[in-house]
């Protein structure tokens, strides 16, 4: 496996860990919030209730001062005895009054207790979540300049590749000749026409689709080995790549000239290198 490769899978890992992390993060303070808010509605709701209670208490104290009045004109002995019951019932009212107060503010204490409990740990958890993706992001950016380089290395071993292999280029017959003397590779050139058929050169087929004077690039169609390839937009002078054979011998085909449905060029191929699976297959 490729360091491009490594890189990509310990980014990928590291990315899925902190989408995790912090959507177990997000979903745990979700879950607070929802709870607060139940909590908060909660409490809401016994304030309603408390605010029914004490109104209703409100409306018996008044019946009860009503009911004194209607008794003053009642002999003594029942008025202390009204008088008596309705101290009895305020003090029954008032008590019942205390106790739903006392209710109410130890289940408020409760709720705040347990709200800020779970808040406290929701933010120890994101903390420790985030501290472990910190040190995974810092793990990976250090392999990612590590592969940086190793990218930047590459792409300066592919420019001299690229100057080499442009210096090894024809483009014209007399630079074709140099090169065919050098003897350092094998050269067949080519005059293809655009047809429905296919021209072998080389061991590998070629069929001219299209051929742009005017913007000097041609379509080509190849077949290698048992793969068909179709280089459209490809411009003079520029080598087209081929890997042939089980051995994957490098081929060069290159065209120096596009004129109306016709391209000239040639096809390089290693010294001696066997005929492709297409070639055979004729």
């Amino acid at each position: 496996m490729t360091g491009g490769k490594k890189v990509a899978l310990v980014v990928i890992g590291a990315a899925l860990l902190a989408g995790s992390q912090v959507y177990g993060d997000w979903s745990a303070r979700e879950a607070a919030e929802t709870r607060v808010k139940e909590l908060e509605l909660q409490l809401q709701s016994a304030k309603s209730e408390e605010a029914a209670r004490i109104a209703e208490l409100a409306r018996e104290i008044d019946l009860v001062q009503s009911r004194l009045t209607d008794t003053a004109s009642q002999s003594n002995s029942n008025v202390e005895k009204t008088a008596a019951s309705v101290r009895r019932e305020q003090e029954k009212a008032y008590a019942a009054l205390r106790q739903s107060l006392s209710d109410q503010a130890t289940a408020m204490n409760s709720i705040r207790e347990e709200s800020g409990t779970r808040l406290e740990e929701i933010r120890n958890e994101t903390s420790t979540n985030l501290e472990a993706v910190n040190g995974a992001v810092t793990r990976v950016s250090g392999d990612v300049n590590v592969v940086r380089d190793d990218l930047a290395e590459s792409k300066r071993a592919i420019n001299d590749v690229r100057d080499s292999l442009g210096r090894q280029i024809a483009h014209n017959a007399d630079e074709l000749s140099i090169l065919k003397r050098q003897g350092e590779r094998d050269f067949f050139e080519f005059d293809m026409r655009k047809t429905k058929e296919m021209q072998r050169i080389a061991g590998i087929r070629m069929q001219l689709n299209k051929a742009d004077v005017k913007g000097k690039k041609y379509d080509m169609t190849l077949q290698v080995d048992d793969d068909t390839l179709q280089k459209k937009g490809q411009l003079v002078n520029e080598p087209v790549q081929l890997l042939v054979g089980k051995d994957r011998l490098r081929y060069e085909i290159v065209v120096n000239a596009v004129d109306k449905d016709r391209v000239r060029g040639y096809v390089s191929t290693p010294k001696r290198a066997p005929a492709s699976a297409a070639a055979l297959n004729d």
